[in-house]
């Protein structure tokens, strides 16, 4: 299968879930902090998008820190820049080790802040998109959880760090978070029919051939047959001249 119907079926797989979600009264609020991934592929890289709305009716948002994986690492992490947002990745030592890719890791980025000047802070009935590079993805089926924290220009800070539950009310504020999916690498579907050795002249190749070799012998004695004809009549010929 091409890594393009891959996808189109994983971008319909996660609508499939997003309605599943929404069916057990966990709805995804659009004032909410919350993540886009654009492909969350097992082994993988994605970018994910951060949608920050300013939800305080006096103040503005000036800071967005987001918490990233210390049990499943990123082993890459780039930032997309936005105008008048300054970013800062945050490297830390891991709890304990981790292998990652095939290799032991014991630092990696686990945060980014976004910082903005006083022209680009996110104002009322305002919102802004901060999007990052992250990889390698973890198993299929792994929920990543991105803590966010967001604060105000009047000291407010609000985390969203609460974990949402299928099935339970959705929390005043829940994390941003995803689930990776199956590898693209994951081998291609089988052909349809399967190699097979070549195969041997059909009967109807041989009758071919048969009636080929017949026909060909029938003219032959055709043309011996008109041969001793024309002799026949030459000789009649000859002999009628001569009475």
């Amino acid at each position: 299968m091409k890594t393009s119907h891959r996808r189109a079926l994983k971008t319909a797989c996660a609508a499939t879930m997003a309605a599943g979600l929404l069916a057990f009264g966990v709805s995804a609020a659009s004032a909410h902090v919350h993540v886009n991934p654009d492909d969350p592929a097992a082994g993988g890289y994605t970018h994910l998008t951060f949608n920050v709305p300013n939800e305080s009716p006096t103040a503005k948002t000036v800071k967005l820190e987001v918490s990233l994986p210390t049990d499943a690492p990123f082993n890459s992490v780039s930032v997309k820049p936005v105008e008048g947002w300054k970013a800062e990745l945050i490297t830390s030592t891991l709890p304990k080790p981790v292998t990652v890719a095939g290799a032991t890791v014991t630092k990696a980025v686990t945060s980014v802040v976004w910082t903005a000047d006083a022209t680009h802070q996110i104002g009322q009935d305002e919102y802004q998109a901060f999007s990052i590079s992250v990889g390698v993805l973890p198993d299929a089926g792994t929920i990543i959880m991105l803590p966010a924290t967001q604060t105000y220009t009047d000291g407010t800070v609000v985390k969203w760090d609460e974990k949402t539950v299928q099935g339970q009310p959705e929390p005043e504020h829940p994390a941003p978070s995803f689930v990776t999916t199956a590898s693209d690498s994951a081998a291609p579907e089988a052909p349809t029919s399967s190699p097979s050795a070549t195969p041997a002249p059909s009967a109807a190749s041989a009758t071919t051939s048969d009636s080929g070799s017949t026909a060909g012998w029938f003219g032959l004695a055709a043309g011996l047959i008109g041969l001793a004809a024309g002799v026949t009549a030459l000789a009649r010929t000859r002999s009628t001249k001569a009475n």
